[in-house]
């Protein structure tokens, strides 16, 4: 009688249990994203336990995030916040994504540095793909103390960078983001490319250096080395470059369409019609077409070149002044035909 009265009461335990077990089941396993591809959440160290919940929110059902809370609170998971950017993929549950978050299992990006004018420009670029603000990028591209640690001065820290994309953690820190580029630089400049730099003369820097001049002169990657090969020429003879993207950089004004004389007499380090050889560094993140058209320069006689009078982007060279005189000419008058000051 008695086994038959306590089978009364243990059935319903176990069936309450197995449902019990089964909806906490359901629910820290059932996918948390309601998306079908992957979504990536961004946690700083502004962050606490509710901000990384309402990040995750805007994916999942509440019931979801209900479940999520309460794990997360029972976990202690303030405690346990780590920064970087994590994925959340279809099909995962709850319990997948808390380890995730709590081990710090982040994701990579790619970061594709850009061929930015400015270090300012680089830094304000990055920081919107990094969790580095612009404000400590720029700082430590314009501290002496920063680029010398790397080899470098405020004037030729842009040379380190090679616009090339890198697969990096979102929240690098600036010293370890600075250290990787300077090891993507030096894997860049292997043996093959330092002794065709030293045949010309020159060191990877002064090849950044000249080849952000050329990428200015022209977008057209197949005139580059011939450009090259002019300014080497200039370089070799102890003549000035006379490059009018370097007055540009020098007053800051990248959109001017017109150089004239009394721009030529700028008073700037930079400005290579009053100071014979290389500026004291890039002005630009250099292109690596720009690089390897120094590294592989036409050899050639000319010393000077104008833009062409069709604006097609490319350049008429010339051996002699006179003849740069007349070409210069003819890219005046058309100039003037356009009305463009």
């Amino acid at each position: 009688m008695k086994a038959r009265y306590s089978k009364l009461y243990i059935y319903p335990a176990v069936i309450g249990l197995v449902l019990i077990i089964s909806i906490l089941i359901y629910f820290f396993l059932v996918p948390v994203s309601v998306k079908e591809d992957t979504y990536y959440i961004y946690i700083d160290d502004n962050d606490n336990q509710d901000s990384v919940v309402n990040k995750i929110r805007p994916i999942t059902s509440p019931t979801s995030i209900i479940c999520l809370q309460n794990l997360l609170r029972h976990a202690n998971y303030k405690d346990k916040i780590k920064t970087g950017r994590y994925a959340i993929n279809p099909g995962e549950g709850i319990v997948t994504i808390y380890r995730r978050l709590k081990n710090g299992q982040q994701s990579s990006l790619n970061l594709t540095i850009p061929e930015a004018r400015t270090t300012n420009r680089l830094a304000a670029i990055l920081s919107k793909k990094l969790m580095l603000d612009s404000a400590t990028i720029a700082s430590a591209l314009t501290s002496q103390e920063t680029c010398q640690r790397y080899g470098y001065d405020t004037c030729t820290i842009p040379a380190m960078f090679v616009p090339n994309t890198y697969d990096i953690y979102w929240n690098v820190s600036i010293d370890g983001f600075l250290e990787r580029m300077k090891k993507e630089h030096d894997r860049f400049w292997n043996a093959e490319r330092t002794t065709k730099a030293s045949f010309h003369g020159l060191k990877p820097n002064e090849v950044a250096t000249l080849a952000s001049i050329i990428d200015e002169e022209t977008a057209n990657n197949d005139e580059k080395p011939m450009i090259a090969g002019m300014y080497i020429n200039r370089l070799k003879k102890g003549m000035p470059l006379q490059a009018d993207p370097t007055v540009k950089f020098a007053l800051k004004q990248f959109g001017l369409k017109r150089i004239y004389n009394k721009l030529l007499r700028t008073d700037s380090p930079y400005n290579t019609y009053i100071h014979e050889g290389l500026p004291p560094g890039p002005i630009k993140i250099a292109s690596i077409k720009g690089i390897d058209a120094v590294l592989n320069a036409v050899n050639h006689d000319y010393l000077y070149m104008c833009a062409k009078e069709d604006f097609s982007g490319t350049h008429n060279f010339a051996k002699t002044y006179p003849e740069h005189l007349q070409n210069a000419e003819k890219y005046t008058k058309a100039l003037n035909e356009r009305g463009i000051k």
